[in-house]
């Protein structure tokens, strides 16, 4: 396929790779503006990508010494991993919404084994068996550590407020807060008639909140100092009935492809995860622990293919729909079990 695609007014994609991801590559977005291009997210911090993006802006007569500033959709690696380059390249800004600052910043500071310490411990809460709990362990004992992605993600200096214009000379792009794949995740409205002037308000810039063919992880806001019992499930839905209200005429998204129809790629995705809740509410007819239920819920491959990390990633969205649930009040922890099991009501 094409590595750039004008999508007109003064915005081209990108397509940056991701290294062996099924998902293939990033949709990094150029806006023109009058000040110098802008970014839309910059892809995975690898030689590769990075390669991939600069041929990407040589093709279309730029240097990344030109780009003015990077906006961020949210802090996954596949969209901030190259933020710090680009802006060593070019002095550019980059711009993130709070929350996920938050994120950057609580994962640069803390010392590396953190992450794996409360994982082991999150995964024995959950009703890991030991067998896929002792390799993060040994990942740890060994300082393996280091190579996560986003030990290195590059500190915003400057922040997206939900409802404001960016400040981009010429442009007017709004930041809407759509947290759910992320706390801090933002979806962008470029609020100018469209240039092919499709009926609708404007485009919108969805990084991984709204995508054509896939729905995006949802999983829990991962802190090892906040307790507080989030509902990432709930803020998506939300956010998502949000974002079908604005009537956008196209959306450009952070993966596989450009799209019209926003309102009716909501309805299928609030549709897919009501769909889900009730098929969780038939398998917690009996008691389950968060990772007995992603054990039985239906993935794109049965749960013994699925690998190692995935299925890190697949518990984590079996908690967010019990989450929800258990607001909704249609399940319930049932006392005295431990790890804790979950039943309908």
């Amino acid at each position: 396929m094409t590595q750039v695609t004008e999508h007109g007014g003064g915005v081209w994609s990108l397509r940056v790779p991701i290294p062996d991801n099924p998902l293939g590559h990033t949709l990094v977005h150029v806006l023109d503006t009058d000040r110098g291009p802008v970014l839309v997210d910059t892809g995975w911090d690898d030689p590769a990508s990075w390669d991939e993006l600069t041929s990407g802006l040589a093709a279309l007569g730029l240097s990344v010494r030109e780009i003015h500033g990077v906006v961020i959709t949210h802090h996954h690696p596949d969209h901030h991993g190259l933020s710090g380059r680009v802006r060593e390249e070019s002095g550019a800004w980059i711009a993130m919404h709070a929350a996920d600052t938050a994120v950057v910043r609580r994962t640069r500071e803390a010392e590396p084994g953190t992450w794996f310490d409360y994982l082991a411990r999150k995964l024995a809460t959950v009703g890991a068996p030991e067998d896929h709990i002792a390799p993060l362990r040994a990942a740890r004992a060994s300082g393996r550590m280091r190579t996560l992605p986003g030990l290195r993600s590059a500190l915003p200096d400057r922040e997206i407020v939900p409802g404001e214009l960016l400040d981009l000379a010429g442009r007017r792009l709004r930041a809407i807060w759509t947290p759910g794949h992320t706390p801090g995740h933002v979806c962008l409205h470029l609020e100018e008639e469209h240039p092919s002037r499709l009926p609708g308000h404007g485009r919108l810039f969805s990084g991984d909140h709204l995508l054509p063919g896939i729905s995006p992880h949802i999983g829990l806001y991962e802190d090892p100092d906040d307790a507080t019992a989030a509902d990432p499930l709930g803020d998506y839905l939300d956010s998502l009935e949000r974002i079908g209200r604005l009537g956008v005429a196209e959306v450009l998204p952070a993966h596989q492809y450009a799209f019209t129809d926003a309102a009716g790629r909501v309805r299928e995705l609030l549709d897919h995860h009501e769909g889900r809740l009730t098929g969780l509410l038939g398998l917690l007819a009996v008691p389950l622990t968060p990772w007995q239920l992603a054990e039985r819920m239906e993935w794109n491959r049965p749960w013994d293919q699925i690998p190692y990390g995935s299925r890190n990633i697949a518990v984590s969205e079996a908690e967010a729909h019990l989450r929800r649930l258990v607001k909704l009040g249609r399940a319930e922890p049932v006392a005295g079990t431990d790890p804790v099991t979950y039943i309908a009501v």
